[in-house]
């Protein structure tokens, strides 16, 4: 249950080569657990349940060390980099992974700030992050969605230390500042492809409320307009903060619009609500992908769904690490460098929950 608490996923695997145990025994504890309500069993291991009354737990965030990481052997005098993300845990430890592997390069440290969903603090952290030595900035803040404002940027510009905005971009797009970010609508377009190139007609869409959820839906949106698919449900959720039941209708009612509408096919963002999806769909006596195909996205915990989930998969430690090497070229610069904005392609990682695993075309991508 720690480990749930730290990490949101366990495999049984992992617990028993840690543990000394068997396999069974881990698999035994997990039975029991799940039989008390305390988790959710998964293929091949374990998810945490969504908290009552917050954040679903892979918004869980542990407190971080100040430390810099063991491998990057930082180098006395090197660079400090000061990183601002929401959680160190699900989506954004790849990301730091990717940071921490850069800076090891360089003999950089690294002091991590959190500011979560549930209750940003992207000012107080920025400040703090300053004052603990950074100097250099990777900025992912919390309490701004996907669009960072122009008084935000305002705030960064005038403490006169180089920042990088990770998987953010400015709400004015003709603002002038380094971002690296991961190109959503290319991934759920991809997504829609793929199931249409499988015959869906219909790809329905549902999109837990996050940063990310908006761009998902215009590419979800554009593949229809592109490909000429029938309409299907359209499910975006507004609160960040759901209670287990609330999460539990919501998908309830999502299954019950798509199989009235004829709809075998969804794109399911994110993976744990996919999982949960799987699951009620069992209940229910149907079967994925017979019954309804699912493709996730995020791709953290989707290879442990009892149908193993094909999910579009962001390029997260390659964005840690990208961007930490555009602070790290600013701050070796003796002159202000032109600005550099890139952008990384998510990858689709292709499984069986789409009933396509065997195929030539499957095998291709792959490849």
């Amino acid at each position: 249950m720690a480990e749930l608490r730290t990490r949101g996923a366990v495999r049984v695997a992992d617990l028993a080569a840690r543990f000394g145990v068997s396999a069974g025994t881990i698999r035994r504890d997990i039975t029991e657990l799940a039989g008390q309500g305390r988790l959710t069993r998964v293929r091949g291991g374990a998810i945490s349940l969504p908290a009552p009354g917050g954040e679903p737990p892979r918004q869980a965030v542990p407190e971080p060390s100040r430390e810099p990481a063991p491998e990057a052997a930082a180098v006395p005098g090197g660079p400090v980099l000061g990183l601002l993300v929401p959680s160190v845990t699900y989506y954004y430890s790849q990301v730091v992974a990717g940071v921490r592997a850069a800076a090891a390069e360089h003999g950089a440290r690294v002091v991590i700030g959190l500011t979560p969903y549930d209750s940003p603090r992207d000012l107080v952290q920025i400040e703090e992050l300053c004052a603990s030595g950074a100097e250099g900035l990777l900025i992912a803040p919390s309490g701004t969605g996907h669009s960072v404002p122009s008084e935000l940027l305002d705030r960064l510009r005038a403490r006169r230390v180089p920042f990088v905005l990770v998987e953010r971009q400015p709400e004015d797009p003709f603002e002038p500042c380094d971002l690296v970010v991961s190109d959503h609508r290319q991934g759920a377009y991809a997504a829609v492809r793929h199931l249409a190139g499988g015959g869906h007609r219909k790809v329905a869409l549902f999109a837990s409320a996050s940063p990310t959820a908006s761009l998902v839906a215009e590419g979800h949106a554009e593949a229809v307009r592109r490909l000429g698919l029938d309409d299907a449900p359209r499910h975006l959720t507004k609160a960040p903060a759901r209670r287990s039941a609330t999460v539990a209708e919501d998908h309830a009612r999502f299954i019950d619009d798509c199989l009235a509408t004829g709809t075998r096919a969804a794109l399911v963002h994110s993976d744990q609500d996919a999982i949960e999806m799987q699951q009620l769909l069992r209940a229910r006596n149907l079967q994925v992908p017979e019954d309804l195909a699912l493709v996730a996205y995020d791709d953290e915990i989707a290879a442990l769904a009892e149908v193993p989930l094909t999910a579009v998969s962001p390029p997260k430690r390659q964005l840690g690490e990208r961007a930490a090497h555009l602070l790290l070229e600013s701050l070796a610069a003796e002159e202000p460098a032109a600005h550099r904005q890139l952008t990384l392609q998510p990858r689709l990682v292709v499984r069986e929950s789409c009933g396509r695993a065997n195929s030539p075309e499957v095998a291709a991508a792959r490849g």
